[in-house]
């Protein structure tokens, strides 16, 4: 039975995501949801206390899965400036494969919802650029990046630049690729920072 309800909460999951796709961004209401699963809002119920524990459980999916890939690329890549360019890619790829998901990491999804929810994706935009700035750290020691760096600035540079192109993915209704150009804008945005 413990299986049934772990997949029935995956699905729940998995639904909501998916709604969250549709570029008109109108709001998901329980009753939507039960829905599109063919489940009464009281089976929604017996998995999660609400709305906002559904929101979470996207939320806890997106922390887990780029920190994940964001301690491979640090345990694996022995070069900072490569370990930021792989982390940045990772951030727009991300998107790429999970637009629902960009539309909560923007907090698009998040409006009229439980302040609390918004407040953790802040959060974890706040994680995610001291993982950056730890890389640009890593890059100044090994004498990669240049030792005069402000790593804060530079940091909030690179995780302004993902965020913008997750808001012009989300806002072109999922038109506008978040990674069209990077090989070129990665240069530029690393431009008199490499030593």
């Amino acid at each position: 039975m413990a299986a049934k309800t772990g997949e029935r909460r995956d699905q729940i999951l998995q639904t909501l995501a998916q709604m969250l796709e549709t570029p008109v961004g109108e709001k998901i209401t329980t009753a939507a949801l039960a829905a599109r699963i063919e489940v009464s809002e009281a089976a929604l119920y017996r998995h999660f206390k609400g709305k906002a524990q559904m929101f979470d459980g996207l939320i806890e999916f997106i922390e887990q899965t780029l920190f994940a890939l964001i301690n491979k690329i640090t345990s694996e890549e022995k070069s900072g400036v490569r370990q930021l360019e792989a982390m940045v890619a990772v951030l727009l790829g991300f998107a790429q494969k999970n637009r629902g998901m960009t539309r909560v990491l923007i907090g698009d999804a998040l409006v009229n919802e439980d302040e609390r929810l918004q407040a953790r994706i802040n959060q974890l935009h706040e994680r995610l650029e001291a993982a950056l700035k730890q890389a640009l750290r890593f890059g100044v020691t090994q004498k990669e990046i240049a030792e005069d760096t402000d790593v804060t600035a530079h940091a909030n540079l690179l995780m302004s630049f993902v965020t913008g192109r997750w808001h012009q993915f989300a806002k072109s209704g999922f038109k506008r690729d978040p990674a069209e150009l990077w090989a070129r804008q990665w240069r530029q945005l690393m431009e008199g920072v490499i030593a």
